[in-house]
């Protein structure tokens, strides 16, 4: 039985043993973490027992942070947060098609977080994108919280490096790594 009355074609790959979304696939650049994010995270393992970040990487983009600083800025960010849930994320990196990366890690489920209505406009057209190429996996819109809603990962590189008080946008780890990097 499908899980809706939308044509085979749209529901291709989603039947499971039990329909849950077992995996979350949670793609971002991560540079750096924000509290947007971190809501964002908290909120998809409400949905999925377990969640892969995945920090997308792109060959033509200088990252604030490597990937490996990011992955571990990630992972204690949470382990403070929510450190009964630490083990329940894996980070991971990707430089293909969104869809095709959640596939290979065994995601059924796209996470997107919304700050506003332009969000919405844009993942809207990605979603679309996405259910075209890859009708198995579903995308989830999660609203970011009202403080963090303006948070942007450019703002608070751009903010830290001139000098700026991060430390309500970020968490603590990432407060002190910004710190650090702008010191050295």
């Amino acid at each position: 039985m499908l899980p809706c009355d939308c044509p085979r074609s749209v529901t291709k790959g989603f039947e499971t043993e039990t329909g849950a979304m077992n995996t979350a696939f949670y793609p971002g650049s991560f540079d750096p973490m924000t509290n947007g994010h971190l809501d964002v995270l908290v909120q998809s393992l409400n949905v999925a027992p377990t969640v892969i970040v995945a920090i997308g990487i792109h060959p033509g983009k200088t990252p604030l942070f490597s990937f490996e600083e990011r992955a571990a800025l990630i992972r204690q960010s949470l382990s403070e947060f929510l450190p009964e849930r630490a083990g329940d994320i894996s980070v991971v990196s990707f430089d293909n098609l969104v869809v095709d990366a959640a596939r290979q890690h065994g995601a059924s489920l796209l996470v997107r977080g919304l700050r506003d209505g332009t969000d919405l406009d844009y993942e809207m057209q990605m979603a679309g994108m996405n259910r075209q190429m890859a009708p198995d996996i579903q995308t989830l819109f999660l609203p970011a919280g009202t403080a963090s809603r303006p948070i942007t990962a450019t703002l608070v590189r751009q903010i830290a490096a001139m000098g700026g008080d991060v430390s309500a946008f970020v968490p603590k780890a990432v407060y002190q790594a910004l710190n650090a990097k702008r010191k050295s």
